[in-house]
């Protein structure tokens, strides 16, 4: 018997942890479309990094509306007639919200977010990749994009941390974590061959990935 898969994947981690490279590679073996979150759309992005306080809140607030049309396009598509991979889910938007924002800003910006959150399709499966901050401030570095290189390793560890503490709780659907510092899922077949038999296995509660030796 084939085993299909989920129909709605996301793929989430924090900045430099390789989701894009990743959802690619999955959208092309699992004949998938794909969405990709298009961050440099963002007009304040790079404002932000220059002068985290001044923008955080325009920042926030683009990124929040501009995930929230993209996915409430994706929804009135045939979702669940033909697979979805994305680099990113709705939620992620409440860590980065959780760090940058001040509090009435943060108040402010969580009575929009559960105004709109009721109408985000909830992905069949989350796959959490996890690094280091180290290992984040080396990728980042490697990508060389422009608006990027303000990015400190305080901050990327700080954000590293918010991202598992959300996960830690995550229940809303099955998540599968998946360590990525010793694995090279873009240059070892090997290593996405055995992810993709664990995303096509799982079915609910939280699992970790342990990779073949």
């Amino acid at each position: 018997m084939t085993v299909k898969g989920p129909k709605y994947l996301v793929i989430e981690g924090p900045i430099g942890v390789g989701k894009t490279s990743l959802a690619r590679l999955l959208a092309r073996e699992m004949d998938a479309r794909i969405v990709l979150e298009r961050a440099e759309d963002n007009p304040f992005l790079k404002e932000f990094y220059k002068d985290p306080k001044r923008f955080a809140f325009q920042t926030q607030i683009f990124f929040l509306l501009s995930r929230y049309r993209q996915l409430q396009e994706l929804s009135q598509m045939d979702l669940f007639e033909r697979t979805t991979v994305t680099d990113y889910f709705f939620p992620k938007d409440r860590i980065f919200a959780s760090i940058n924002l001040e509090a009435s800003e943060l108040a402010l910006y969580q009575q929009i977010y559960f105004l709109l959150n009721p109408t985000i399709p909830t992905p069949d499966l989350v796959v959490y990749l996890q690094a280091g901050p180290e290992v984040l401030m080396d990728r980042v570095r490697r990508r060389g994009l422009d608006y990027e290189k303000p990015l400190t390793p305080d901050y990327l560890e700080t954000l590293n941390q918010a991202y598992n503490d959300f996960f830690f709780q995550y229940t809303d659907s099955p998540l599968l974590v998946v360590q990525t510092s010793e694995i090279d899922f873009v240059n070892r077949r090997a290593d996405l061959d055995d992810l993709l038999h664990q995303i096509r296995q799982m079915k609910k509660g939280t699992q970790y990935y342990v990779p073949k030796k």
